[in-house]
């Protein structure tokens, strides 16, 4: 590599291994986990199935007799209903937490590599345009699941009511009246059990989403398509009410009622209400145009639920009460950890329009390099929280963490605007100090560093998409330097950009210095396309390499480590103490209230539970969260003295610290740079091109970038693994760009 163009200022210094190593799991934890997994599958299967025929007459009819048989116990129908479709799913968390302690040292990136490629569900594109956008063959599979379900369920109910008295000694008007009215019903109980996985996948340092390592901003899709699908289901269900009350004239007066024994009509009616304006700001093209229209609306699922509770009673809410719990889980963790503000250690505006954040964070908390973080700026908004790919490898610093932020928005051109004007009154005035009050959620991200599970990665980005791989590639050559294990051999990035100002982007990653002998162990070939600009900018074009950095005074500290996805032992029995205590205070409320008092309002007793469900995580959740930041402090006070690190304030303008049009041909960041202007890349060749020449293999294609350019990826692997010839590699599509 040429010295002399080598950039020797990286983004962070290396430090010591974050992770130590650790051998081969025991023959006893192996075949703890093996009982483990199988109690999961077990009682998940049965649970799903339970789900799937509670339609049938037959499934009815049985869990009716449970019903009976367990009336006259404490918990009553409430504890019957919960215990078939709620409990499960805690049960599932519960094990699933003890499960994650007991794996924690695994690194499935030291598992021998297979000779032959293999075809993995989650990771093959089935389908590549349309509503869905790119579905893999195992969300396809999920999607088909779903969808049967509810048209099973309809089919089911229409059959029950076929076989009703419904049709003798009625007019049309009638019969019309009857058949919308059991079909709302139908519809309401199809709603119940969509909106108890509603919640799951936003709950984003859930122990259930770590368990099947799926990161929230893939969760995030789920989310919305089960969002789409329940407020359809919740709609046709008010709407068929409304039109029988039309038809039997006393509309108002039904949609102003509230029974007390029975379905509570007005919360029903303020519980769609906060739905539908949760559904319609959430439209794609409403949501892109205000996100903050989106994000503010979406804080009524508050509303959402209360009411719900109220409007169908606590036995038919704990229908449903399982996925809010999780949920309930992970926000109370979130608020907690979102109140600590946390020191920036530097702040800097690139030339590219482009924003670098270094953080402060402990030791203790872990994150890989496919992590992001959820950032809010109190100078900027109080209320305001944006999610952010880490740009650093954990390997980088033990105790910080970098982002980098494009300024493509309101918010972003603030944050960018502060930082210039913090330092150009630091300039004009000594005793100026920059003020920047940072709070964050997470690390959120996979479970497993799955970049580290192939030999060969392509790594398509477009824009500031750029910037987890450049984590990831620090994280590849630091496990190199450092002999960790590192499955990678070739990597191959494509990186689209609109001009030639982002080149600037790989100034933050300093290659020369973090493992000079790479090119013996590591093929870096990187293609760049300058999509907007048809030549290389002439000398007099070339902008300058000017960054404006600041140190600015947080008055914070490292980022909280109680986050879901922090420590197992912890958040473990976080969930396990709080599934406790939501049994433990139903279970006095019974005893003590609902039971001698003779409590019999549906509403009231909706609302209880759920005041219940709260309590739980707020008392005993709350207790687990208190001692866990005591132990941590404790942690905290054992380790070594904090080192200072101060960084310098200085405004840098040296052709070392960022590409130049020169640098990059002249090969300073890998064995292979070429840059194309003028042109898009075609993935069709690329793919073509790789297949002949890496061979018959796995290759990890990570994507990062707009929809259109994941579309254009999902494709052309599709093309490539379906007309695959025998020595040809296979392509495994991963997505890791998200819209919120």
């Amino acid at each position: 590599m040429d010295n002399e163009h080598s950039p020797h200022h990286p983004l962070l210094p290396a430090t010591h291994e974050q992770y130590p190593a650790t051998g081969k799991s025991s023959a006893i934890v192996s075949i703890a986990k093996w009982i483990l997994k199988s109690a999961m599958w077990v009682i998940f299967l049965v649970w799903i199935l339970v789900i799937f025929l509670y339609p049938s007459s037959l499934t009815t009819q049985l869990f009716n007799n449970w019903v009976e048989a367990t009336q006259q116990s404490l918990f009553g129908l409430t504890g019957a209903i919960f215990l078939t479709f709620s409990a499960p799913l805690l049960a599932i968390a519960i094990i699933a937490a003890v499960y994650l302690i007991i794996s924690r040292d695994d690194e499935p990136y030291k598992k021998k590599i297979k000779e032959k490629p293999r075809w993995r569900l989650w990771t093959l594109p089935v389908l590549v345009e349309g509503p869905f956008e790119v579905v893999t063959a195992a969300e396809f599979v999920g999607i088909l699941v779903v969808l049967g379900y509810v048209f099973w369920a309809l089919y089911c109910y229409t059959l029950r009511m076929l076989a009703a008295d419904y049709f003798r000694h009625s007019t049309f008007k009638e019969l019309s009246a009857v058949v919308l009215e059991v079909m709302g019903v139908r519809l309401g109980s199809i709603g119940l059990f969509c909106l108890g996985f509603l919640f799951l996948p936003i709950s984003r340092g859930s122990i259930l989403l770590r368990l099947i390592d799926i990161p929230f901003e893939h969760a995030t899709r789920y989310h919305v398509w089960l969002g789409h699908l329940t407020m359809i289901i919740f709609t046709l269900h008010s709407l068929a009410f409304v039109i029988v009350w039309s038809i039997e004239g006393r509309l108002l007066q039904q949609l102003m009622e509230w029974k007390d024994v029975g379905i509570a009509n007005l919360p029903g009616v303020i519980s769609i209400l906060a739905g539908l304006l949760m559904w319609i700001t959430s439209l794609p093209k409403l949501r892109t145009k205000n996100f903050e229209l989106f994000f503010y609306t979406h804080q009524l699922y508050i509303i959402f639920v209360v009411f719900l509770a109220l409007h169908v009673g606590d036995f038919v809410f704990t229908i449903a009460a399982g996925g809010i719990f999780i949920f309930m889980l992970d926000r109370f963790l979130r608020f907690i950890q979102s109140r600590t503000t946390v020191d920036v250690i530097s702040a800097k505006a690139l030339p590219c329009g482009t924003v670098e954040l270094v953080l402060s964070k402990p030791k203790s908390l872990r994150y890989n390099a496919l992590s992001f973080i959820f950032l809010q700026v109190r100078e900027l908004s109080l209320l305001e929280w944006h999610p952010f790919s880490v740009s650093s490898s954990p390997l980088e610093g033990e105790d910080r963490l970098a982002i980098l932020i494009k300024v493509l928005g309101k918010w972003t051109e603030r944050l960018r605007g502060k930082i210039l004007n913090d330092k150009a009154k630091q300039i004009s005035s000594e005793k100026h100090s920059p003020v920047m009050t940072v709070s964050v959620e997470g690390p959120y991200g996979h479970e497993s560093p799955y970049h580290l599970m192939y030999e060969n990665l392509i790594l398509v980005a477009g824009g500031i998409g750029i910037s987890p791989f450049l984590a990831i590639l620090s994280d590849v050559l630091h496990r190199i330097r450092d002999g960790k294990a590192c499955l990678p051999k070739k990597i191959l990035v494509v990186w689209a950009i609109k001009t030639s100002d982002e080149l600037s982007l790989l100034s933050t990653l300093n290659v020369d210095s973090i493992c000079p002998f790479f090119a013996d162990i590591l093929n870096i070939d990187i293609s760049i396309y300058v999509t907007r600009q048809s030549q290389p900018p002439s000398e007099g074009e070339i902008q300058g390499s000017k960054v404006t950095s600041i140190c600015p005074l947080s008055k914070g500290s490292n980022m909280s480590v109680l986050v879901g996805t922090g420590d197992n032992v912890w958040s473990g029995l976080y969930v396990i103490f709080s599934t406790l205590g939501l049994v433990i205070l139903v279970g006095l409320m019974d005893f003590f209230y609902i039971n001698p008092f003779h409590i019999i309002k549906w509403w009231y007793k909706g609302l209880l539970f759920l005041l219940c469900m709260v309590a739980s995580v707020v008392l005993f959740g709350g207790l687990v969260v208190a001692l866990w930041s005591l132990w941590e402090q404790y942690i905290s006070s054992k380790r070594t003295s904090d080192h200072n690190n101060d960084i310098e304030n200085v405004d840098q303008e040296s052709p070392k610290h960022s590409f130049a049009q020169k640098d990059l041909n002249s090969n300073a960041l890998a064995t292979s740079t070429t840059i194309e202007y003028g042109l898009r890349p075609n993935f069709e060749e690329i793919l073509g091109s790789v297949s002949e020449n890496w061979g018959k293999v796995d290759i990890g294609v990570l994507i990062c970038g707009p929809s259109t350019l994941q579309s254009s990826v999902a494709k052309a692997i599709r093309s490539h693994n379906m007309g695959r010839r025998s020595h040809h590699p296979i392509f495994h599509f991963h997505s890791h760009s998200f819209d919120l």
